[in-house]
């Protein structure tokens, strides 16, 4: 007979979720870099965040970028692949301060996805207002939905 014990509403996936964490705090811990290999090259992963909005002419991409220039953002387009590489520089201390706290990330980022459809790569465009970056990429022509009429 098997001895199973009872854990309330502690459920398989909450288990699974907080093994989870618990693995996320452990590679944080040993790799204060985790993201990036340690060869310092750019982090991969989840910064900047986006949004991202598509209707039949077009992909429109949202990714906040708060303190990065405009001009330390390279956007680059290969067939449908979406590529955003930059760099969030350390903001200076004051001589004599230390940091009390220090949550952000800083370094070179680097954000590829592949977009369900080809691009226009010629049409895309790019802007930054208020630490939000705004990318409009167009669909190419053979990608555009087409409406086929029957013949009787």
């Amino acid at each position: 007979m098997a001895v199973i014990r009872w854990l309330g509403n502690d459920d398989v996936f909450s288990r699974l979720d907080r093994m989870q964490r618990d693995m996320d705090r452990l590679a944080t811990g040993m790799f204060p870099a985790f993201g990036s290999d340690l060869s310092g090259s750019p982090r991969v992963g989840l910064y900047p965040p986006l949004n991202i909005f598509d209707d039949s002419e077009s992909f429109k991409v949202h990714a906040e970028v708060p303190g990065v220039k405009p001009s330390d953002i390279d956007i680059s387009v290969t067939g449908n692949t979406l590529t955003i590489r930059g760099e969030r520089t350390m903001p200076s201390v004051p001589e004599g301060a230390s940091w009390h706290r220090r949550e952000r990330q800083m370094g070179r980022f680097r954000r590829s996805l592949t977009l369900p459809e080809q691009i226009d790569a010629s049409k895309v465009s790019a802007r930054c207002e208020n630490g939000v970056l705004e990318i409009l990429l167009p669909r190419a022509e053979s990608a555009k939905q087409r409406k086929i009429e029957i013949k009787v």
